[in-house]
């Protein structure tokens, strides 16, 4: 998959380019109804499947007092645009100035001249430059005037519920996380290293991995059944988020994963942390031997889980 930033980079080359303009944060089955769309009409037209998207999230520069913590990294968008089979990546740097362009003008501009486009597909919702003039049919006004055809794909509903990623953080920050991938498609996930910890679960017999993550949209304190993804093999596990009530020994957030199986130093390996579903909430225990029956009767309700689903 070919990345191009703008103004940064020359027009790439593209033949044709189909694409597909949005924010695309959390890739969900709403943006891979456009996804798929744009790949079928390149693949018609002998075309270039791309994304257009904004670097950084437009609400960082307009209202960043407001801007939602995002569901994820820049690399894991790029990674997950290119796994849907996008041959491009079209980077827009959002800024003030970009802000106050008129729709015609980003159009004429970054569309049409920098990137040649035949066609551009976007949700139902999609606006663009200053103050969200562009409106879907501004779009396809502005196609039929510079030559490319402007298409817009219907919300995609999950029973009542339309598919958004605002919807979705709702649910992940509700700790909902399997509802939360119902919309997603997958289930939600962190990446991150493992750090040196205090060493307590290995002390009570359930060695932890200490995620530090760059994700910023984190489940709240619980426990939850997990999967660690560790040198490319998936395994079932358990992870507290939370304070160590039961301890009290920590004055921020913690990322805490028992890795069923895996009794070993990770110190400095990269962990993929998928969130399964939801067990308890993070609370305070009388004692430690009270927390370790616990973590026991965790382990158990999330071994039962994962033997009904298929990892």
């Amino acid at each position: 998959m070919q990345i191009a930033r703008y103004p940064d980079d020359p027009p790439p080359r593209w033949p044709a380019p189909v694409l597909a303009l949005g924010n695309f944060d959390g890739l969900h089955r709403g943006h891979m109804k456009i996804i798929d769309r744009v790949r079928q009409r390149a693949g018609e037209r002998g075309g270039t499947s791309a994304a257009m998207t904004f670097d950084p999230h437009p609400p960082r520069v307009l209202r960043p007092d407001k801007a939602p913590a995002l569901l994820m990294t820049d690399p894991q968008k790029l990674e997950a645009l290119e796994r849907s089979g996008m041959q491009g990546v079209a980077l827009v740097r959002f800024t003030h100035d970009l802000s106050l362009w008129d729709p015609e003008t980003f159009v004429r501009t970054v569309l049409v001249e920098w990137l040649r486009v035949v066609e551009v597909w976007v949700g139902a919702n999609f606006l663009f430059g200053h103050n969200r003039a562009g409106t879907f049919t501004v779009l396809r006004s502005l196609g039929a005037r510079y030559g490319f055809r402007a298409e817009k794909i219907d919300p995609v509903r999950y029973k009542e519920f339309v598919v958004s990623s605002t919807r979705i953080r709702r649910l992940v920050s509700e700790g909902r996380v399997d509802e939360a991938a119902a919309l997603l498609g997958h289930h939600y996930f962190l990446d991150g290293e493992v750090k040196r910890g205090a060493g307590r679960g290995r002390e009570i017999g359930f060695p932890t991995a200490n995620l530090e993550t760059a994700n910023e949209h984190i489940p709240p304190a619980g426990v939850y059944a997990t999967l660690a993804t560790l040198d490319g093999i998936v395994r079932p596990s358990i992870t507290n988020i939370g304070f160590r009530p039961t301890f009290g020994d920590v004055d921020r957030e913690v990322i805490e994963t028992h890795i069923f199986g895996v009794d070993q130093d990770l110190y400095g390996q990269r962990v993929r942390l998928t969130f399964v579903q939801r067990l308890r909430d993070e609370r305070a225990f009388s004692d430690v031997e009270a927390l370790r029956e616990q973590i026991e009767a965790d382990a158990r309700s999330a071994q039962r889980l994962f033997r009904r689903i298929s990892l």
